[in-house]
């Protein structure tokens, strides 16, 4: 075998390491989702109950800037010092694959909604006590909408159908 080939088969090799291992999220068997278009975004948006079809997704992306030295949001994407968020809406509290959560949290017995998050993060030590999750919450109720819209249009939330 020449040297080229040998270049070759060692870089498909190298490629190749770490294909099909689980790191610290849940594994995936299909490729993640292409992420919405600011046309998809912008009809998600409208499709979501009041008040979060009113938000202001700019706002929540630059509110949701605090959460991200602990939280990630794409499909597949790792935990960190808190669990990635993509798919919390409709997910037992507690229950991803792959994160260590509190006592307090496992045993929250809920499934995250809008409301259960807006009261959350207008002070996460309060509504569920126990919790290790430090931050501090946000005050304000337009942020806390925003935010939320902003996390219902980019962690693959699916409004149900209106009639």
């Amino acid at each position: 075998m020449n040297r080229s080939a040998l270049i070759v088969l060692a870089a498909l090799g190298l490629a190749s390491c770490g294909q099909g291992e689980e790191s610290g999220a849940a594994a995936s068997t299909a490729p993640p989702r292409p992420a919405p278009t600011p046309a998809e975004k912008a009809a998600l948006l409208a499709a979501l109950p009041a008040p979060y079809d009113q938000a202001d997704l700019d706002n929540g992306r630059r509110v949701f800037a605090r959460c991200r030295s602990c939280h990630t949001i794409t499909e597949g994407g790792p935990n960190m010092t808190g669990p990635n968020l993509h798919g919390v809406f409709g997910r037992q509290a507690g229950t991803l694959p792959g994160y260590n959560y509190s006592t307090a949290v496992k045993e929250a017995g809920f499934v995250w909604d809008a409301g259960r998050l807006d009261h959350w993060l207008e002070n996460p030590r309060t509504f569920l006590k126990g919790t290790k999750m430090s931050f501090a919450g946000i005050p304000d109720p337009t942020d806390r909408r925003d935010v939320i819209a902003f996390l219902k249009v980019e962690t693959g939330y699916t409004p149900p159908a209106r009639p």
